[in-house]
């Protein structure tokens, strides 16, 4: 009488949920042409569709040349937040400099970050480096892009 009742109440709905499961998934794979929308996940890149750009980086620097960037935020919900700015030793995790500006409103309209401010760094050791931008808004929402340059 109990073991009746086990299979009832634990065993056949396990049995019904992989029968359902399996007829739906085969419905599901008798239409080629059906996309999965799994969760969209951002690639990072300079392409002018990234919520992030870094504009003036140059593929190649003197050692007596300057990096001086700018960043412009694509996606509009950002308004204000914190740009993070960190140049590491290329396939490295060596930070060799980093540049923090706080508390960035974009003004007029123009989505170029660092307002009021730039950032311009000079490295003397030849070598690749990553420069990589990192936006944190007010929300704690965060967007980054990287890029690569060599310093010779």
């Amino acid at each position: 009488m109990a073991t009746k009742r086990v299979f009832i109440v634990f065993v056949l709905p396990v049995i019904f949920s992989l029968i359902f499961g399996a007829a739906v998934l085969s419905d599901i794979l008798q239409k080629p042409e059906r996309q999965l929308n799994l969760w969209p996940m951002s690639s990072e890149g300079l392409s002018s569709s990234s919520p992030i750009e870094i504009i003036g980086l140059s593929k190649q620097y003197s050692t007596s040349q300057p990096i001086e960037i700018q960043v412009k935020i694509n996606d509009s919900s950002f308004n204000c937040g914190d740009l993070y700015i960190t140049i590491y030793s290329s396939g490295k995790s060596d930070v060799i400099t980093q540049g923090g500006f706080f508390t960035q409103c974009f003004e007029n309209g123009s989505r170029i970050i660092p307002v009021g401010d730039k950032f311009s760094k000079i490295i003397d050791n030849p070598g690749s480096y990553d420069l990589v931008t990192e936006m944190v808004s007010n929300e704690l929402t965060t967007i980054s892009t990287k890029g690569t340059f060599t310093v010779k």
